[in-house]
Parts: structure tokens; sequence; C-alpha cells
């Protein structure tokens, strides 16, 4: 159900446990009152703005709990929640709740985002120092670094950190298929072309050849160096149906070259492939792939 924008702000104040790291100085609360006045509904319009209250509550208690409240602590939501509604046009409280949202959302999302991309590197990143120069650089402290400096400083490392972690866990699978290419292209009946395209006819078809914007009709078999079948409309005994410009580089050259009835061998390297970032769990970074492919007919 739909919620006027108070509540949302009052959500995230109330459910932020961050606070104390986002901003330099704490707002000091009132305390919890322990007695509730009575309710004293005079009017229908009393009535129906007092339903209308908790009509929309509804949904809110598992949205709560989506963004990890603890709902034994509702009192505390409560107070929250009345004390943003009292100073909902207060420039500071509005500027309060807003430092609570981004809080939330950097200490959720973006630092454990960052933490992972450093994983596996030289660096790391550190929660305390992270924040610091969040907040010193939204205060304009350029004791350290001016934010342009901070920038091309955090870029280079990030970009030199990423290589390092790349030859880590895949120089390996990179160099692989590197030697195989090398020694592949000595094979008879190997082509290699310009791109770096490797591909060898099975069955040499005489029909016609698809443009870029055809839809072809196929059957394939995907495998990795080792052998590993990640994918085959073969075992699956349903063709494939697509234009050369939906698959990968290595198909789309290939696709575009080959008559139909054709069933070649292809030999593609990572950078006609999937690349450094690889594809599910099967095909890793920098992965050489093997692909039998059968072109059965243009759909027209």
């Amino acid at each position: 159900m739909k919620k006027a924008l108070f509540i949302a702000l009052a959500l995230v104040a109330g459910a932020s446990s961050f606070t104390a790291n986002a901003v330099k100085k704490k707002m000091v609360m009132a305390p919890v009152q322990e007695k509730v006045e009575p309710v004293v509904l005079a009017s229908s319009s009393d009535s129906v703005s007092y339903a209308a209250g908790m009509t929309m509550t509804n949904g809110l208690v598992p949205f709560l709990l989506q963004q990890k409240m603890d709902t034994t602590l509702m009192s505390e939501f409560v107070r929250s929640f009345m004390e943003n509604v009292k100073r909902g046009d207060d420039p500071k409280m509005k500027a309060y709740v807003i430092g609570m949202s981004i809080a939330q959302q950097v200490n959720e999302r973006m630092l454990p985002g960052m933490r992972k991309e450093f994983e596996n590197t030289p660096d790391s990143i550190l929660a305390d120092l992270f924040y610091r120069g969040f907040t010193d650089a939204l205060m304009k402290d350029t004791t350290v670094f001016t934010l342009n400096k901070a920038e091309d400083y955090f870029t280079e490392k990030q970009k030199a950190d990423k290589a390092i972690r790349e030859e880590k866990l895949y120089g390996a699978n990179r160099d692989a298929g590197k030697k195989f290419l090398e020694e592949n292209a000595q094979k008879e009946g190997v082509i290699t072309l310009p791109s770096g395209l490797q591909y060898k006819v099975l069955v040499k078809g005489e029909g016609e050849v698809p443009t870029r914007s055809d839809k072809v009709k196929v059957h394939y078999e995907g495998r990795l160096l080792d052998g590993t079948v990640f994918d085959s409309s073969y075992k699956r005994n349903e063709p494939s149906e697509f234009t050369p410009t939906q698959v990968i580089k290595g198909w789309t050259e290939a696709l575009t070259m080959m008559p139909v009835g054709s069933k070649w061998q292809l030999y593609i390297p990572y950078e006609l492939a999937y690349g450094e970032r690889g594809a599910g769990e099967d095909i890793k970074p920098y992965s050489t792939l093997i692909f039998d492919v059968e072109l059965l007919d243009i759909v027209k």
C-alpha cells in the first residue's frame, strides 16, 4: 500500500543503526512517554481519520522486517515517527533524517560492494577511514586530499588492484587459452581469422549465407578447454533461433560466413567470447571456448 512521504522518512530514521558514524553530533531525543492518552472519537471525521491512519499501516510490519528492524522495538519507531511528523518542516530535522537514509544505503550497500571489489587484492577497505573520508569530503576538509586528488588516487589504485586480482585468480585460465589457440592454429584444417577467431569446417554447406540481420536456426554445443559441456541445444533437442548480433562476437563473425547446411567447430578467444567477466558459474573470466555450431536454416 502506498504510504505518505513522512512515513517513509520516519521509517529510515527508525531503521538506521549507523547514525553515530554518519554525523558528528547526536540528536537529543525526548524520553519515551510511558503513558498513552485514551483515544476520543467525538465525530464522524474523528472516526474516519483514526480508521484511515490504521488502514495505512497495512503491510508496513512486513516491510519493516525486510528492513531488518527489530519489531519488538516498535515504541522507538513510533517515537521517531511522531517526532518527524511534528517537526516535518524543520530544516535541521530534514537534514538529519536524510543523513540517516544515506548512512543506511552506504552501510548496507555501497560499503559491502566496495569491500567485495577489493577482495583478493593487496588493499582492503577499512570502514572507519571510509566513513571519515566520506564525511570530510562533505565538510570540505582537504587536509589529506582534495576531492579531485582523492578520485584520481582511488581510480589508479582500483585499476591496479583489479589487474593484480585478475592475474591471481584468472591468469592461468587466460594463459591456457592463449597456449591452446597457438597450438590449435597449427593443426590441419584449422583456419585463423584476423580477429583471432579460429574455425574448422566439419560439414560444408551449400546454402545461403546469413546477414547480420537475418534470424537463424542453429544447433550447437559449447565446451570449455577441459571438455566440460556448459550448454547444448542437442541435449535439449531444441534448436535455437536468434540474429547473429544477439550472440557473442565470435559467433556473429562465424554465422555471417557460414552457408546454411554447414557445421563448424569454433575456437573462440576470450576477447570474442565473454571477455574479462565470464558468464555464470561454468565460464570463468578470460575463458577460451569451443563450440560445435550447425547452421540449420535462415528463418524467413
